[in-house]
């Protein structure tokens, strides 16, 4: 017998086999890589979607926090895992898009590595201030950031993060210059920003909501071309004087390449059926999400056009690679 031919027969009789096994998935627990430290945006909705899954799949699901290189660390481990469906990672526009911008041996390609499952959620981007920044609005911060170039410091999740790239949209714009500070995951930049380490950011409305209503910071404007559902009191930073800003933060769940379209297409279903629950809503709402999916096909084309968009923005404002 040719190795061909064997290997068409081999093929032909584990067939049923691989499909035997796609047909009882899931059937151990389930690793959800969290991209970020416990107490980001990023780890706040795994741990509101992974119990629902588990219930779904009647397996356990456990959430992993591998925080690292704004995400990169995570989402290399996703990418080397057996593709079979037992490790899914949520990330954010850093570690599924602009990465390979900023950091030059990085571990894996998200386009060739990492296969879409579903956006998850949209959130809002504040623009906070801590209490002893003098600028109690949109263009007091401009004049005073005008006025001490390279002083007011920003933190962010890690560079090419949302945090990151809406500072760099609002420098461009404004025609100032910050300081950025890149952390392992918002929750330290929060600790950082909440003490008077760093002066301002540009952070998630989970990050940052508590923080706003004990007024243990100022928040001055949102980023989103539409007024927060959470703070519709707050201006968007185009109605502030920024015209023409847009961003928002965005997180999504994607899988190692390879893994069985079946597979794929389960964990599309099941998460996105959790997302739109009216309890789900609720808890996301209280958070600062708003549920945004679509098909896998739709996520990863969305996912380069986020690329495209924000390699203009790093290139215009000359933001070099780690």
């Amino acid at each position: 017998m040719s190795k061909r031919l064997f290997m068409a027969t081999l093929a032909l009789l584990l067939a049923p086999l691989a499909a035997a096994q796609q047909a009882v998935y899931p059937s151990k627990a389930i690793r959800m890589i969290s991209s970020q430290a416990p107490g980001g945006g990023i780890d706040t909705l795994c741990r509101i979607v992974a119990p629902k899954l588990a219930e779904a799949f009647g397996q356990t699901v456990i959430v992993d926090n591998r925080p690292g290189a704004n995400g990169s660390v995570a989402a290399e481990i996703t990418a080397k895992s057996p593709p079979d469906g037992y490790t899914l990672m949520l990330g954010a526009v850093g570690n599924l898009a602009t990465n390979v911008l900023f950091y030059k041996k990085l571990g894996y390609d998200p386009q060739v590595d990492l296969a879409p499952v579903t956006s998850a959620v949209s959130s809002v981007n504040v623009l906070v201030v801590h209490p002893s920044v003098p600028a109690h609005s949109v263009k007091e911060l401009i004049a005073l950031a005008r006025k001490r170039p390279n002083q007011l410091a920003y933190g962010s999740s890690g560079a090419g993060g949302t945090g990151h790239m809406a500072g760099a949209l609002f420098q461009r714009i404004t025609k100032t210059q910050l300081l950025h500070v890149p952390y392992k995951g918002s929750g330290p930049a929060m600790v950082d920003l909440v003490a008077g380490h760093t002066q301002l950011g540009f952070a998630s409305q989970p990050s940052v909501a508590g923080f706003i209503r004990d007024s243990r910071l100022r928040a001055l404007a949102v980023t989103t071309a539409r007024r927060s559902k959470l703070f519709p009191q707050l201006p968007t930073l185009a109605e502030a004087g920024v015209p023409g800003y847009e961003s928002h933060a965005w997180y999504g769940f994607v899988v190692p390449a390879k893994t069985p379209q079946p597979v794929v297409s389960r964990l599309h279903q099941e998460i996105v059926r959790i997302l739109h629950l009216p309890d789900t809503g609720q808890a996301l709402l209280a958070q600062g999400f708003e549920a945004w999916t679509m098909t896998p096909e739709a996520f990863g084309a969305y996912i380069r056009s986020e690329a495209d968009k924000w390699t203009r923005v790093i290139r215009e404002a000359g933001i070099n690679e780690t």
